[in-house]
């Protein structure tokens, strides 16, 4: 329906050019620019996974490579799955339910934070909400290719998109549909997981790009469930209520569980879709490997608006069939269905003004994880053509990768060849008795760092990144320092005497250069 779609689009483009890319978003945007060889040699060593979307991204950014075109697909990414949520409601209740449903996904701060990234996540939940419409339709008119191709070019933009097989399983199951829904649902997911072979064989040889990954908790799900029904308690605890009535509404069959799509439910299409993608991920990472994150199952939101609509929607039924028997019902649950409609929107209304803040702040670049643009405008500040640059880890020379003006010309002591050159994310470097050997006679280090390193808190395993930190703490002394967010800049000078030349304690305060 157009008017969730039009309110995601709106909120989305709201400060879509806030600026600064972090980490995650500078990977898409030096990876996309790369050639289609360079970009397909990449993908046989690292980053399987997002492929398909680097090969969209490349074509994206070949019409303007910006950060606000970079965020532009997921942008309308998640304007279109706002717009196939109140889709599905619609179908699966009354208009009012989608139009409730769709809102209330637009203006969920966790679907805003991601229709502003550079990634897939928004695109994804966009595929996974027209499959589940497409399922709708199969069980309806028993045309099945749809579905599994919509879903199987979804499962490719990012395989953990084919947990949603198993939730369409389920919700199949709560609605009892007949064996014909059943044999043909089978051949088209059967299809799905045969043609994803290839990639989950790839991607399991890639895993050690998430091996920083943590075992999910009882906090992990309950922070879940608070990006899924609201942040703030007066939210959280009012959509948690309406959607727990949904829910057991559409289990003892009333007005939530009543559908056009043969005996399929919103309930049982919303629960699933809410709880079992999330629940089955964090159930693997308890016995293999973590391999949870919250933005991985970002498709699932779309169970949570559909389950808080359907409650309310159960809520304003109890009410008419207490005026039925003449018992005394709030007046807004009485009146004709256009009132209960524009009671309910007022009633949205109140989500974004609650959670406004949250959503304002989402908008500066230092809420996320790292501003690689404030660190290259800190290095700007020092770095000179012709300067000496190490980068400690490796990855922290993305930073130069997404902005390079302030790098241009600078002397990188440790890099052997260049990412798109190596067929990887930041390049290889040179082993660590080389760095040594360029760094003879270098009085001056510009170092860009991850400060849990330069603090100690954390030692590489690579021996060339050892041997950088070695470096550094055994020739050189710091002379000035910058800090943004868990990144550092710091200009490093060789003492003129070596035995002067040792770690600096405590470590030095940050200066403007």
């Amino acid at each position: 329906m157009g008017v969730p779609a039009l309110v995601m689009l709106g909120l989305g483009l709201w400060g879509v050019d806030r600026g600064g890319m972090w980490r995650d978003e500078a990977v898409t945007f030096q990876v996309a620019r790369r050639t289609v060889p360079q970009i397909w040699r990449l993908l046989r060593d690292v980053d399987a996974v997002h492929g398909l979307y680097y090969f969209l991204m490349h074509a994206v950014l070949a019409v303007r490579a910006d950060e606000v075109t970079l965020r532009l697909p997921s942008v309308a990414g998640a304007a279109v799955a706002a717009g196939l949520v109140a889709e599905v409601g619609a179908r699966l209740a009354r208009p009012r339910v989608g139009l409730w449903a769709g809102l209330l996904y637009a203006v969920n701060p966790m679907a805003g934070h991601y229709a502003q990234e550079g990634r897939s996540y928004a695109l994804v939940a966009a595929g996974v909400m027209g499959a589940t419409l497409l399922l709708l339709r199969g069980v309806e008119r028993g045309t099945w290719w749809g579905y599994g191709a919509f879903l199987g070019v979804t499962c490719w933009l990012h395989e953990f998109a084919v947990l949603v097989v198993p939730a369409h399983g389920v919700a199949l199951a709560l609605g009892r549909v007949r064996g014909r829904a059943w044999r043909g649902w089978g051949c088209a997911a059967g299809a799905v997981l045969v043609c994803l072979v290839p990639m989950v064989l790839v991607s399991r040889a890639q895993a050690a790009q998430v091996a920083w990954l943590r075992r999910p908790t009882g906090v992990t799900a309950e922070g879940l469930a608070r990006q899924f029904f609201g942040t703030s308690d007066g939210v959280y605890w009012v959509c948690l209520g309406l959607a727990a009535a949904g829910l057991a509404a559409g289990v003892a069959g009333a007005a939530g569980g009543r559908g056009k799509a043969g005996q399929v439910t919103l309930a049982g299409v919303a629960g699933a879709l809410a709880v079992v993608p999330p629940g089955v991920l964090m159930a693997v990472s308890q016995s293999s490997p973590p391999l949870y994150v919250d933005r991985y199952v970002l498709f699932a939101l779309a169970g949570a608006p559909l389950l808080v609509a359907g409650g309310a929607e159960w809520l304003v039924g109890v009410a008419g069939r207490r005026v039925a028997r003449g018992l005394p019902v709030p007046a807004g649950l009485r009146s004709s269905s256009w009132a209960v409609t524009l009671a309910g929107l007022l009633a949205l209304a109140l989500v974004p003004v609650q959670e406004f803040p949250l959503l304002q702040r989402d908008r500066d670049p230092a809420r996320r994880p790292d501003d690689l643009a404030a660190v290259a405008r800190a290095a700007a500040h020092g770095v000179r053509e012709g300067d000496a640059v190490l980068y400690l880890p490796a990855y922290t020379r993305n930073t130069e990768l997404a902005y390079p003006a302030p790098f241009r010309g600078t002397r990188d002591l440790a890099l052997g060849r260049a990412g798109d050159v190596s067929g990887t994310l930041y390049g290889v470097e040179v082993p660590g008795g080389e760095v040594r050997r360029r760094a003879a006679g270098v009085r001056r280090v510009w170092v860009v760092a991850d400060r849990a390193v330069l603090a100690g808190r954390w030692t590489p395993r690579s021996p060339t990144e050892r041997a950088k930190l070695a470096l550094l703490r055994q020739e050189f002394t710091v002379s000035g320092e910058a800090v943004r967010g868990r990144t550092v800049v710091r200009l490093y000078v060789r003492p003129l005497s070596p035995a002067s030349a040792r770690p600096p304690s405590p470590p030095p305060r940050p200066v403007r250069w």
